[in-house]
């Protein structure tokens, strides 16, 4: 008998969500860095394993914001964990439990929602045993449906997720096709990639400002796919730093981009991308729309 079970991952920035639903998946479909606010809408990635069929909603960190794109991404949050069957709540172990993680469980009561607690990051500690006091302070604070201890960068741990999340399948047809990955549309792949690459090159505070938006997506009929890309900046003095002397940071960028897409694609890309100013974007309503980071 088939079944599906949907499942929100849920966290503060950088305690490994989207890195955790990519091995899960066994691909990529969510952009990963080690800075902030890297996840910016909710991203749904899907696993079709034997009868179950896994449903994850990826959503940005929750955190204090300073803009409106930081209020609409802290919206994604809640709104990723309505009609779900468990979330999952995912905790850095080296930084505990703050007050993001304790305004999340604060959402698990008052929604009435099953949790799962993920302790991530476990390959970083020395001793095991170190997880014990933060395990019973979790246990204090919220009735978990389970704690697992795992390591998205190992993969350890998360069969054990998996079989704690499918717990909470519930029967019926398979709600995608089987092969289904994300609802992510190609563009938006694509553009995420680029960004990607932003965040990964570039100093703390400039990828921030950036947004990164295929304006072309054209498959030829040899097979190789055209792209356009634009990345928007919020300060002339950031679009120089893009760009790099003689090109030469925009041109690593799309190089990285560039073979990310082939991988993904699989196929050959031929990538334009060029760098364009949008002041003050990020507390626009009318641009965060226009690059669909209100979904």
């Amino acid at each position: 008998m088939t079944s599906n079970v949907f499942a929100a991952i849920v966290g503060r920035p950088n305690a490994g969500k989207s890195s955790i639903m990519n091995q899960l998946l066994g691909t990529k479909v969510a952009i990963v860095s080690n800075k902030t606010q890297t996840t910016r809408t909710k991203i749904m990635g899907v696993l079709t394993k034997d009868e179950v069929q896994y449903v994850f909603i990826d959503t940005p960190g929750l955190h204090k914001a300073r803009t409106s794109l930081g209020e609409k991404m802290n919206k994604a949050v809640g709104d990723g964990m309505c009609d779900t069957d468990c979330c999952v709540l995912v905790v850095d172990v080296q930084k505990g439990l703050g007050t993001p993680e304790k305004e999340l469980i604060k959402q698990f009561t008052s929604r009435k929602l099953k949790a799962i607690l993920a302790l991530n990051k476990i390959d970083l500690l020395k001793n095991k045993e170190e997880l014990m006091p933060l395990i019973l302070e979790a246990s204090k604070e919220f009735d978990f449906e389970a704690i697992v201890p795992v390591s998205a960068k190992d993969q350890s741990g998360l069969d054990a997720l998996l079989e704690e999340i499918s717990k909470h399948s519930v029967k019926g047809v398979h709600m995608f096709d089987d092969d289904t990955l994300t609802d992510q549309p190609e563009r938006v792949i694509a553009a995420e990639t680029v960004r990607e690459k932003l965040l990964r090159n570039l100093d703390r505070e400039i990828p921030h400002g950036t947004a990164s938006v295929i304006e072309r997506f054209y498959e030829r009929d040899d097979g190789i796919i055209d792209m356009e890309c634009t990345i928007y900046c919020e300060k002339a003095s950031h679009k120089g730093i893009i760009i790099g002397k003689g090109g030469s940071m925009l041109k690593k960028i799309g190089e990285q981009s560039r073979r990310d897409l082939e991988r993904f694609f699989d196929c050959k890309i031929n990538l334009q991308i060029w760098v364009k100013v949008k002041e003050n974007w990020r507390n626009s309503d009318v641009m965060i729309h226009n690059f669909e980071l209100d979904q």
